[in-house]
């Protein structure tokens, strides 16, 4: 009933935004990407057992919302958890963004995981992004569905990017996060078997990105990422890991 109502909702959203022929034209805004990965990494947890993954999605906007699909698909067997060629998760986000002022940018929205193997789960989100250099963001999660306890999770980042040559470009980003008992996703296992949320920072998170412009809807990408956990619980929970993949992406 949970994923038939998002379903619902999203798909609502889409009818309003998109309508038919006969009604008068909306123009909407978009766009499709997939990626190769050596593998999925969340948060600092590794959700694919250390082996490659497809990703790919679809976003589309119209007058400040979009709704977006993403699904994760294994590359490679991650025995006996996963098999390849197996969706392991889909998320379904619809989000709003609109400017307070020239200079803040406010966004709110929602998050569906429909995951493979653990209960699925919904997190609402808000987040407040500066319009200057580095365009400094807070963001504040809420799973409002299966954590037992708060279940917020904050994070704060900048990024940047450079142009180095014509249809080239260059990102960097770097991201801090904190867990304030979002025990749900974000647990140890105590010395019992037991799993324990906690109340401390995370990780920390840096990366970087080269893109080249095909043509100007078509964009070839490389990235790498670097994760690592900051407090002691956070240890316990994540080791320090990287992903790095190749990307294609089409904007309509």
């Amino acid at each position: 009933m949970k994923k038939m109502w998002v379903i619902f909702c999203a798909a609502s959203i889409f009818g309003v935004t998109c309508p038919g022929t006969s009604s008068a034209a909306v123009e909407v805004e978009g766009g499709a990407y997939v990626g190769f990965y050596d593998k999925y990494l969340w948060r600092g947890f590794d959700l694919s057992g250390g082996v490659g993954v497809i990703q790919g999605g679809m976003d589309l906007s119209h007058k400040g919302f979009t709704l977006s699909y993403w699904t994760n698909i294994q590359a490679n067997d991650d025995k006996p958890t996963f098999k390849s060629g197996e969706a392991t998760e889909t998320d379904i986000t619809l989000d709003y963004t609109f400017s307070l002022n020239d200079t803040v940018s406010l966004s709110v929205g929602n998050i569906f995981y429909n995951l493979d193997g653990l209960d699925d789960t919904n997190e609402a989100y808000v987040g407040l992004t500066l319009n200057t250099v580095l365009e400094p963001t807070l963001k504040a999660y809420y799973d409002w569905d299966e954590a037992k306890e708060d279940g917020l999770f904050f994070t704060a980042s900048i990024g940047h990017g450079f142009d180095l040559a014509e249809g080239l470009s260059l990102s960097l980003g770097a991201l801090i996060s904190y867990s304030q008992e979002s025990d749900y996703a974000i647990f140890y296992e105590d010395a019992n078997g037991n799993s324990q949320g906690y109340s401390d920072w995370h990780n920390y998170e840096l990366s970087v990105g080269l893109d080249y412009a095909v043509t100007e809807n078509f964009t070839v990408g490389t990235s790498l990422l670097y994760s690592a956990p900051i407090s002691t619980e956070a240890k316990w929970a994540i080791d320090s890991d990287t992903v790095g993949g190749v990307s294609l992406s089409f904007a309509f």
